[in-house]
């Protein structure tokens, strides 16, 4: 019986870990609908700030911002990469991360140079592995994202786009459809171009008090700031959606594992039943 004892033990294992799939997906679930209230929360105020800054850069100001600005030659660019902190989401991460490291080398081809942002401990890990010159990062987010976290690390990248080392800003994160599709993407941030954000062409005046200078800096890194953090929180539920969904899957092969390892078992125990009998039998036989 040495091989059922086997079984069993083998049993027992994946019953445990089902169970604790089983709880990580309840867990992910009630998490999840968390997540997609704040990030559709967030989407109202993303898409109208979204709107002001693209009628902005028609506009016909004394005041032009660098955001606003097109540079001649993109020698160098930039990359914000919205990761989770956490695994066991499937390939959240990795399907993302797919899209960073091709789009890297098409740059690197290109003759440009390649400078990352990472939040979120798996995107910061990779881009350290691949070997990626990573400016700035921030880990540990939580459940939660909170602007005042991430305002450090985006300042970083803005403020090298300001001073001309970075000629382009790009973000690239995992966006939220439903809860079984989520899709990987890549946006430019900066420079801002009203055609690039589905503005109509025309020309847009605006009266500005006391001066246009301090409206539209508050205006541009507001618009910076809201579109990051709205990226966070796409990819926050989109984590929670996967890992749902993944722990789900988990939980039902562990439930089919389950099943095969007691047939294997049930049958191992009647094989073993029937030699007893027959030695029996045969022990008999020979008496008699």
């Amino acid at each position: 019986m040495a091989g059922s004892k086997e079984i069993r033990t083998k049993i027992k294992s994946v019953e445990n870990t089902r169970k604790i799939t089983k709880a990580m997906e309840m867990v992910a679930a009630s998490k999840m609908r968390k997540a997609q209230d704040r990030m559709r929360a967030s989407r109202p105020y993303a898409e109208k700030i979204r709107n002001v800054a693209a009628h902005l850069s028609f506009a016909q100001v004394e005041y032009k911002h660098p955001y606003l600005i097109k540079r001649d030659v993109v020698k160098n660019v930039g990359l914000i990469v919205i990761s989770s902190d956490k695994g066991l989401c499937g390939g959240l991460n990795t399907n993302m991360l797919r899209l960073s490291v091709n789009q890297m080398k098409t740059w690197e081809t290109e003759g440009k140079a390649v400078t990352v942002s990472a939040i979120g401990n798996k995107g910061f890990g990779f881009m350290n592995r691949v070997g990626a010159n990573v400016k700035s990062h921030i880990i540990g987010l939580g459940d939660v994202p909170h602007l005042e976290s991430l305002i450090g690390t985006i300042k970083v990248m803005l403020d090298a786009y300001t001073d001309g080392e970075i000629d382009q800003l790009y973000i690239c994160y995992t966006r939220f459809i439903n809860t079984m599709k989520q899709e990987p993407v890549m946006q430019q941030l900066l420079p801002l171009s009203g055609e690039q954000l589905g503005s109509p062409k025309g020309h847009w005046d605006y009266i500005y008090e006391p001066e246009a200078k301090p409206v539209v800096d508050q205006l541009m890194m507001r618009y910076v700031e809201s579109l990051v953090y709205n990226a966070v929180a796409e990819n926050m539920a989109s984590e929670q959606s996967s890992r749902m969904v993944a722990m789900k899957s988990a939980s039902d092969n562990a439930k089919e594992v389950i099943g095969d390892l007691k047939l294997i078992y049930n049958k191992a125990r009647q094989a073993a039943i029937t030699k007893e009998i027959s030695e029996i039998v045969g022990g008999a036989a020979a008496v008699a």
